[in-house]
């Protein structure tokens, strides 16, 4: 098999610029629709806001890779990190690399990238992991690195990368690209060719021993960054964890070739499907803060409870409304409380309801 990074062009990889100009061009309408929303954000909000789109994206690119985080870990972890009041949640050791990660890449997202900025960034996010060989480097061992899936005795290869003993020549051209196409670069890229370029390029190498999908998309994340002037936070992992199959597809299609326009204009339609999902947040976001302004004070320790964890389901809510039976497993209370707690929120204004007897569902008014 003829893999990308041994064919005699690479790494020239080669795409129609024109078939993406009108999604940069929407990127960048979109960045600043973004930008808008988050100014009416404020104070203490602000930093709430930016706790829950990161824990969100730490959780996801987890997922990704098919690791289950706990939220609260993360989201203490994150406070932490940010010097914010924590709520005595304790960070858990994947969790708190993962959050160490995520803020390095928004704290540091304008400065240039070293080999020792990714060497950071693996030793973070890998500390806890004790069966690796090699951890803040890149990998040394003489085994194929190769993405595998199927029975043991019968794997299918998905992709090899190059070497161990070439990473580091392949870094070097790499990481130099990577600033030589920046912004402030002697060749600047459009955003959206940059950063899926980027990642798919650093993913061909797989330079670390594990953890390079999740560097991949925090370099995305970087390269975004950059190119609109501030961190995006932007729900990327969210996005393609929610259609992991064909992101996996993509890159092992285009890991075989250096026509990547196909990459190109998937990648650029994920960013751009992100950036909606991150306006729909920071609107909830706002609606939420809206409606405890209005009823903070008049819900009892059962409706509190219960309304909490409808505003943690997210802008779609619970699957189907929330349902008498629901209520009672949230709160331990009778069915006669439940009616009772369900009717007053109705009558104040701040759930809607629907259907009849045991088809009831009830909506928050956001």
């Amino acid at each position: 098999m003829r893999w990308n990074w041994n064919q005699p062009d690479w790494p020239n990889f080669v795409y129609d610029s024109a078939a993406i100009e009108p999604l940069e061009r929407r990127f960048l309408l979109s960045s600043g629709e973004i930008l808008g929303a988050v100014r009416h954000v404020t104070g203490n909000e602000r930093d709430r806001l930016r706790i829950e789109l990161l824990s969100e994206e730490a959780m996801r690119t987890s997922a990704i890779e098919g690791e289950v985080l706990d939220r609260g870990s993360v989201q203490s972890s994150l406070r932490r990190q940010f010097g914010l009041i924590t709520d005595g949640a304790p960070s858990k050791p994947k969790e708190q690399g993962v959050a160490e990660m995520m803020v390095d890449v928004y704290s540091t997202y304008g400065a240039p990238l070293t080999h020792e900025t990714l060497s950071r960034w693996h030793g973070m996010l890998l500390a806890h992991d004790r069966g690796l060989e090699t951890i803040g480097a890149y990998r040394r061992h003489a085994d194929a690195m190769q993405i595998v899936s199927g029975r043991i005795d019968r794997p299918t290869v998905h992709f090899e990368a190059p070497p161990s003993a070439q990473v580091q020549g392949e870094m070097d051209v790499f990481v130099d690209w990577f600033n030589r196409t920046a912004p402030d670069g002697t060749t600047p890229l459009p955003a959206l060719a940059r950063a899926a370029l980027g990642h798919l390029w650093f993913e061909s190498i797989h330079p670390f021993e594990d953890g390079n999908g999740r560097l991949g998309r925090a370099l995305a994340e970087k390269s975004l960054a950059q190119n609109i002037g501030q961190p995006s936070l932007i729900a990327l992992a969210y996005t393609i964890e929610r259609d992991r199959k064909a992101y996996y597809d993509q890159l092992e299609t285009h890991q075989k070739t250096l026509d990547v326009t196909g990459w190109l204009i998937w990648f650029a339609e994920i960013v751009l499907k992100a950036q909606q999902v991150t306006l729909t947040r920071v609107a909830f976001f706002i609606a939420k803060a809206k409606f405890y302004d209005q009823f903070r004070d008049r819900l009892n320790e059962r409706q509190a409870k219960v309304i909490e964890r409808m505003f943690r389901e997210g802008p779609d809510g619970f699957k189907g409304g929330l349902s008498a039976e629901n209520y009672i497993a949230i709160t331990g209370t009778s069915r006669a409380t439940t009616t009772r707690d369900l009717q007053d929120l109705v009558e104040m204004g701040a759930l809607s309801r629907t259907g009849e007897r045991r088809h009831t569902r009830y909506w928050l008014m956001v």
